[in-house]
């Protein structure tokens, strides 16, 4: 395995410490003080696409990466935890028709109290617009996808939530180290901070035959915001014997500061952006083992009048472990005269 890959598995793998705080045990079971061993699989993805009434047929590009399955192995105790992941696979999709896309992630959350802060640096190098021979006579439904390998895109997210709620707790919703007994629900605010983009390192975002000549952004090798709001939502989580299920639902809006590059050229922007934050997650848990299914969605957009960019992160795991029982002392206990 090359150095730079291991590198990258480990850096990738590394999360936060991360604090449990005390909560009504009626409400949540917390298994912090023993070793709980799991495993996950799963992928992330970040397509985008580009709208602009490019001519009578096309008036949307989809442009999709050949995402790539990763599995995981963990381990935690106390206030520590450890995951390692690596890929399975080459590429879930045909590689003739979407290229390889290279994927690095690094991420990490810290609850405190009523507050669960989680930052992630996504990248993401190669991509394929999708259908590109309905306005391009060169390619056919064999090879229908143009592949770019140089396409990029990047994102940094930095979130910090605060539920109202005490009891609503992220290490009980993903329910490795801790699950429910009983209903949660509760209003939530969420601050967020991102900063994303798309960049074309060899030639321009759109293709050359959708450009327009009267409209130089069509023309863009570069396009790039940082943004910051407020998100406020509803969170609820419940357990019906083994089986836990949660989610929440949120949407607000942001101060976008945007900007696209032509020529080397660079013009920029202020203006407000809308957020929505979803995210599902539920499964099997008791005592000993979990089994759970998680996801996560963020939907990021710049508009440069009628040219649109919106990029949509999401990813899918499931994971599934076992908590060892907590040893017993053997110290003998001391009797009272």
């Amino acid at each position: 395995m090359p150095l730079s890959l291991i590198w990258k598995v480990l850096a990738s793998s590394f999360l936060c410490f991360s604090c449990f705080a005390q909560t009504d045990e009626g409400r949540i079971v917390n298994y912090k003080d023993q070793v709980v061993l799991y495993s996950d699989i799963g992928f992330s993805s970040a397509p985008f696409t580009v709208r602009y009434p490019f001519n009578d047929s096309v008036s949307r590009l989809n442009y999709k990466i050949n995402y790539r399955p990763f599995i995981g192995i963990a381990g935690a105790y106390k206030w520590f935890s450890l995951r390692v992941s690596f890929p399975i696979m080459k590429g879930w999709r045909s590689i003739d028709k979407y290229g390889v896309s290279k994927q690095f992630t690094l991420g990490g959350d810290y609850t405190y109290k009523k507050t669960y802060l989680d930052g992630e640096y996504q990248t993401i190098r190669g991509y394929a617009i999708k259908n590109t021979e309905k306005w391009d006579s060169t390619y056919t439904q064999e090879k229908p996808n143009k592949i770019m390998p140089e396409l990029i895109t990047n994102n940094v997210a930095i979130n910090v939530w605060y539920f109202h709620d005490k009891d609503f707790k992220m290490s009980a919703l993903h329910g490795k180290r801790a699950h429910y007994n009983k209903q949660v629900h509760t209003w939530y605010v969420k601050g967020t901070f991102n900063l994303f983009g798309i960049k074309n390192e060899t030639g321009e975002i759109i293709p050359a035959e959708l450009q327009q000549v009267t409209n130089s952004k069509t023309a863009t090798s570069r396009v790039h915001a940082l943004d910051f709001g407020v998100v406020p939502g509803y969170a609820y989580v419940n357990k019906v014997k083994s089986w836990q299920f949660s989610g929440w639902f949120g949407f607000g809006g942001v101060l976008q500061s945007k900007f696209y590059e032509v020529n080397g050229n660079t013009r920029g922007f202020l203006g407000l952006a809308p957020r929505y934050d979803i995210r599902v997650m539920g499964g099997y848990t008791n005592p000993k083992v979990f089994f759970f299914l998680l996801t996560d969605f963020d939907n990021k957009s710049m508009r440069f009048e009628d040219l649109v960019f919106r990029q949509y992160f999401y990813s899918i795991r499931l994971v599934g472990g076992y908590r060892f029982p907590k040893k017993e002392s053997n110290k003998p206990k001391k009797v009272k005269d």
